[in-house]
């Protein structure tokens, strides 16, 4: 199965690490508010919500925050919140995507659109870079999990379509409509996964050197602190030691 762009581990290491717990946990309890919604209330008849709550579990929000995004949907408290997909170019013309969860487009839109000219980039229409990304699913698994022929046999047992395994982690893909069959299916033979989500997986990369990705992610940063966005993807390409350096 094939090799991955250094930029996913990069992200990986970055979101544990630099996520702020409470502003994470805001948006992750509005990602199980909103799939509540659209749903069932309970996880285990609406897919979307399972995989919300088991993303939520990983990152070890209480249970009492899971459970009051859950009623807040069946109570009808929850704020009404659409859901947008911006993409643009970031420095060095790296394809960007962002995903967000607004009460306000218009407000939305005018900050994305400033942090894109702010820092370099350009916001486009939609469409505009999605034709270089695939919507995947995404399980990671620590290296403790077993090793790489372990978790590569699993994985195609169960359905995945790649793995990538490095001295961080394994990252296992599968077809978007296919992630919550596949990551139950991993649970019983690896145990629980580290993270368990929908990603845009780039298909074509373009590399930077230390300054331009450095500015590719503050341009990331800074719309990840906003409470409307949900997630940044780039397709940047990077060698390993400025991977290192970031």
């Amino acid at each position: 199965m094939a090799g991955h762009s250094k930029w996913a581990n990069i992200q990986h290491r970055k979101g544990r690490q630099d996520a702020a717990r409470s502003k994470l946990f805001s948006k992750l309890s509005k990602e199980i508010t909103v799939a509540a919604r659209m749903g069932d209330p309970d996880p285990e008849k609406n897919p979307r919500l399972r995989l919300a709550v088991k993303e939520a579990r990983s990152q070890s929000m209480p249970k009492d925050n899971i459970d009051r995004a859950i009623k807040k949907a069946t109570g009808g408290e929850a704020e009404d919140y659409e859901e947008i997909r911006y993409e643009g170019y970031g420095p060095g013309g790296v394809a960007v995507i962002v995903e967000a969860m607004t009460d306000n487009r218009n407000r939305t839109a005018s900050t994305v659109r400033s942090t894109f000219s702010k820092h370099g980039g350009n916001l486009g229409e939609t469409g505009s870079v999605g034709f270089m990304f695939e919507r995947k699913g995404e399980i990671t698994y620590p290296v403790s999990a077993g090793d790489d022929d372990t978790v590569m046999e699993a994985a195609i047992e169960a359905g995945a379509e790649d793995v990538d395994s490095n001295e961080d982690e394994h990252i296992i893909y599968t077809a978007d409509t296919d992630l919550n069959e596949v990551s139950t299916a991993l649970e019983e033979v690896l145990g629980e996964s580290e993270t368990t989500k929908l990603v845009w997986r780039p298909t074509t990369t373009t590399e930077l050197d230390l300054e331009g990705a450095q500015k590719l992610m503050r341009l990331i940063e800074v719309l990840e602190d906003d409470d409307d966005i949900q997630r940044v993807t780039a397709n940047l390409e990077v060698s390993d030691e400025i991977a290192a350096q970031l």
